[in-house]
């Protein structure tokens, strides 16, 4: 008989954000923030469990009221400005292990800033993993704005130096690629805050994605992100457009 997988979608929200403050508790919609994606976690078909990880006692209750686990607490030093993600969910499912014997088979990431997920999306992504054995990850992309053979840096001296050259010397050796239509250059994609599934033995190695990255793609035009309080009014009109709030 076929074991159901655990698969467990860990949110990260700390309460020190910046450029808005409390962000994760921000009124969208008539809901905190947060509240978006522990819903689309639990309307998700294949996840098991939803956990959110925080040091704000405020951002866990708004959690558990909308229906998320918060059976830590985590450490301050590991909710600081510039706190990557890989030690937060590395902690996660250490505790988890030591204090529940609990072992997901994969592990979800959903960003809080990223309130709209259509349904089904979740589960998509989850699937593909599935699908994927040989696969470290799935990470959410889309087509860029502007391609970066179109980019220059400015540090490295006086002139513009082509960011992609030495990447890329083939480009190069043909043609000025910056000067060129975007559809004859190389295909690229830019990572979005959307959704990441992870085998958990890949995060305890050390690596939020691994060496196997599979791309997930989803829709640019219905996709936000909340980073400034700019951001609000085209947040909200997206979920009103697509139906998510009343």
């Amino acid at each position: 008989m076929h074991t159901p997988q655990k698969v467990l979608a860990l949110i990260l929200a700390r309460g020190g954000s910046k450029n808005i403050p409390r962000k994760n508790l921000y009124p969208l919609a008539g809901k905190p923030l947060i509240a978006w994606t522990i819903e689309a976690a639990l309307g998700a078909k294949k996840v098991t469990r939803t956990i959110v990880s925080t040091d704000d006692e405020e951002i866990a209750a708004a959690a558990r009221s909308a229906g998320a686990e918060t059976p830590f607490i985590r450490p301050s030093e590991l909710a600081q400005d510039n706190t990557p993600d890989l030690p937060c969910y590395q902690h996660a499912l250490t505790w988890l292990k030591e204090n529940e014997q609990y072992k997901p088979d994969l592990v979800v990431q959903l960003w809080a800033t990223s309130p709209h997920r259509p349904p089904g999306e979740v589960d998509r992504a989850i699937s593909l993993l599935e699908q994927n054995p040989d696969a470290d990850s799935v990470r959410s992309v889309t087509e860029p704005h502007q391609t970066p053979f179109k980019m220059w840096r400015c540090d490295q001296g006086k002139y513009l130096e082509p960011i992609l050259k030495k990447e890329y010397p083939e480009v190069y050796m043909s043609g000025e690629p910056y000067a060129l239509p975007r559809q004859v250059l190389p295909e690229v994609v830019v990572q979005t805050g959307y959704v990441s599934v992870i085998r958990p033995e890949v995060i305890m190695g050390g690596s939020m994605h691994g060496a196997h990255v599979l791309p997930f793609y989803h829709d640019p035009k219905t996709y936000t992100e909340f980073d400034s309080i700019k951001d609000a009014l085209h947040t909200e009109h997206v979920l009103k457009a697509q139906g998510q709030t009343k």
